[in-house]
This record gives C-alpha cells, structure tokens and sequence, in this order.
C-alpha cells in the first residue's frame, strides 16, 4: 500500500459547501428510490440499497427521514441514469452523473452551465477513457489499527490505504468494490460512506485564476438538482483553494 490516493489529492475539501445537508439528502434518497426499484426493499439481497442506506447514516440522516425515502421508493416517479461529458474553461475534463425525471431539462441545464461558464458540452465518450471506475470507502478510524485492518481486507480486492484525518480511505478496483464491503461487514467495520467514483488516470494542471473558473464550473454544476456526481481532473493547488476562498 502507497499510503497515497490520488484522488484526494485533486478532490478540494469544500468543507460547508459539501455540507448542503438538504442536497445530500435529496442524492441520497433518489439513490434508495432507484435501488428499491431495481432490485426491491430488502437491503441483504440489494447491494446497491445496502451501499446507499450506508451513505444515508454516514451522512446522518435521521432514521424518518430513511424509512420515508423507503416507503415512498416504490410509489416515487420512475428516474433515469444518464451521463454527460464535457470540458470545463482550461480544457479541465468534466463527468457528470446525473438521475433524473426529466432528461430534456437535465441535458439543458448541463449545457447551459457549460455555454455561461466557458466550456462546452462534448458528445459520449469523449472524456470518459480519461477516468477509472474504482471504489472508494470511507471508515470511521475508531479503535482500529491501520496496519491490522489493512492486513484484514488487502486479499479482497484493496488496491489503496490511506488515513486521512479521522478516517481510513479505501481505495478498490471496481470488481474489488463489493468483495471489499462484505469483508468490512465482516470484520464488523463500520462503514461511513461507499460509492464508485470515476479518478482521472492523469490531472490537468493550471495557472490559479484558470483553476478557479474550472473548478468554480464543478461546483455550479453540482449544486444542479438533477446532478448526482461531478468528476474533473483538474489538479488542485494550494493557489486554487486560497483563490476560491477569497
């Protein structure tokens, strides 16, 4: 283990602006809408449940707030996944994942966002091959040992082990995501928060005036409704923080 994930060293601590509690909230409980129609209401046997109820009490969701997004599941209008790709100002390579009840709308918005801030709305695939799909698993440190909990789980599927602050960050190939959350489960770790990401295989470096309106277009383009995730590669830099919290 390198001890090192690369992608906390490009993701910005946003800090309050990640704290939006009614927006997460509102991801989350999409999330559950959409396991509940995929594969029922029994967490045991839906991973994707399972993995989103996890996030739900990570993110400390009152218990109503749960059961509500549980009982509505099933009667809660259908959404679709969908995806964009684009380029943010400074040729920043921008995912979007997005659920939604309505794409015309989501595509709209999407684009404008793009169009308002400098960059552009690009067709499937064109950005996607500049990004993995890997796991990433947050653990509350608690009692634990780094070195014993890492020896645990390695032979599951672990690709990355990283301690950041109170918390483990695990890092996994997509096929190691689910073998390394049973093996957690197992083990009796609790597990604050997982979900698949998309890390870019290399970062794009900028001057800090151009970082800023390409990051500052990820953060506008995640406060969208519709928008689940937003993934870039633009490297982050002790400049760009310090600009955008000027």
């Amino acid at each position: 283990m390198s001890g090192h994930s690369k992608w906390s060293t490009i993701k910005r601590k946003k800090g309050a602006a990640d704290q939006k509690r009614s927006k997460i909230f509102s991801r989350i409980i999409k999330e559950i809408s959409v396991a509940v129609r995929e594969s029922g209401a029994d967490p045991d046997g839906n991973p994707r449940l399972r993995i989103a109820l996890n996030n739900a009490r990570g993110a400390n969701m009152p218990k109503e707030n749960i059961q509500r997004a549980l009982t509505k599941a099933k009667d809660a209008e259908a959404l679709s996944e969908v995806t964009y790709e684009g380029y943010a100002p400074g040729g920043v390579a921008i995912f979007v994942e997005c659920l939604t009840d309505n794409t015309q709308r989501t595509v709209a918005n999407i684009r404008s966002i793009f169009n308002k801030r400098g960059g552009n709305l690009s067709t499937n695939g064109s950005v996607a091959f500049m990004f993995d799909r890997k796991g990433v698993i947050r653990v509350p440190k608690g009692t634990f040992d780094a070195d014993e909990l890492q020896l645990e789980i390695i032979d599951a599927g672990v690709e990355d082990f990283e301690e950041l602050d109170d918390v483990f960050v695990i890092t996994t190939p997509l096929e190691g995501f689910a073998p390394v959350q049973k093996r957690l489960e197992e083990l009796g770790v609790e597990i604050e928060n997982a979900e698949l990401q998309r890390i870019p295989v290399e970062t794009k470096t900028l001057d800090p005036e151009s970082g800023v309106k390409a990051l500052k277009t990820v953060e506008i383009m995640e406060d969208d409704d519709d928008v689940q995730n937003v993934f870039h590669n633009l490297e982050i830099t002790d400049e760009i923080i310090e600009l955008m919290d000027n």
